[in-house]
């Protein structure tokens, strides 16, 4: 098995106990303070990381150069406005659900890398996509009266588009981390995804934590106490998080953003575990079968 596959399951793990913990957490303050979680406690995890990566283990710093910061930028912003979008949807609809919509990322991510940087995806991959694609459509359905009707309902519903527009800012926050990586490799006496994944999550966390911390503190200074008072589950949110960002850097520095994020899917079998053993919330048939439709797609891009 290849290594960025490993990675990305690890990340795609990690990934689900995050939303699990951030769920958690909006319990407890508002959706700007749970999102703001993921980024700023994740900073010292991030800089320990590099650090060891450079003074550690001797992996040299990249020259960053200016596709590399305006990739950062693009990125970093796009996934604060995912994850805000993604923590509000969990008020709507159930953990399983609410995820399910923002899965529809590696198809927008796979657009944005075709419209954009050029690259190509041959016929069984789009088939893979499209079969994911399916399953998750399913499940935006799985608790209505299935019909033509319903299915165009639920696409154009508030909660869909909440979370499509989730799925397209993490699409294009993926395409944009892998660019940036990416363009870090001319910097470096010879290929280091490693340090060009953990060199890129350092740039990018520290921007996140500046822009959301500065916005709390001009329009919702009494989030920071809040988020003071639950600061051990903060801690392990951003903990898992600045670890999944690890992995998720490293994989899309070693293969296309596009891919990495179709392997991602097997997050859903991860977040059903996680609604009915920790939840408890009810999972129906046709939620069962979305989600296998969904591993059938991620099955069917790696066997084929």
């Amino acid at each position: 098995m290849e290594l960025w596959v490993v990675i990305t399951i690890a990340s795609a793990f990690l990934q689900n106990m995050r939303s699990v913990f951030q769920k958690h957490l909006k319990g407890q303050m508002g959706t700007t303070a749970a999102t703001f979680v993921r980024f700023g406690f994740g900073v010292p995890f991030a800089i320990l990381y590099l650090a060891i990566l450079h003074l550690g283990l001797g992996h040299p710093l990249p020259v960053p150069n200016g596709a590399f910061f305006a990739w950062g930028v693009i990125g970093g912003l796009a996934q604060i406005g995912a994850t805000f979008l993604l923590v509000h949807l969990f008020s709507f609809r159930n953990f399983a659900v609410g995820t399910a919509y923002s899965r529809t990322e590696p198809m927008q991510a796979a657009l944005i890398a075709y419209l954009f940087l050029g690259e190509r995806l041959n016929a069984n991959d789009l088939v893979a996509l499209c079969l994911s694609m399916a399953g998750v459509m399913l499940i935006s359905v799985a608790r209505t009266d299935i019909s033509p009707r319903s299915l165009l309902e639920s696409t154009f519903s508030r909660t869909a588009r909440i979370g499509l527009l989730s799925g397209l800012l993490f699409g294009l926050s993926a395409v944009a981390y892998s660019s940036a990586s990416g363009s870090l490799a001319a910097g470096l006496p010879a290929r280091d995804a490693a340090m060009q994944a953990g060199f890129t999550l350092v740039y990018v966390i520290l921007l996140q934590t500046a822009v959301m911390l500065g916005w709390l503190a001009w329009r919702e200074p009494g989030e920071i106490r809040r988020i003071r008072s639950a600061w051990r589950v903060s801690l392990a949110t951003g903990f898992v998080g600045a670890t999944a960002s690890f992995g998720w850097f490293t994989a899309m520095t070693l293969q296309q953003a596009a891919l990495v994020r179709s392997l991602a899917q097997i997050e859903m079998v991860f977040t059903f575990a996680s609604t009915a053993l920790v939840f408890k919330e009810r999972v129906n048939r046709l939620e069962v079968v979305g989600c296998a439709l969904i591993v059938s797609g991620i099955l069917l891009l790696f066997l084929l």
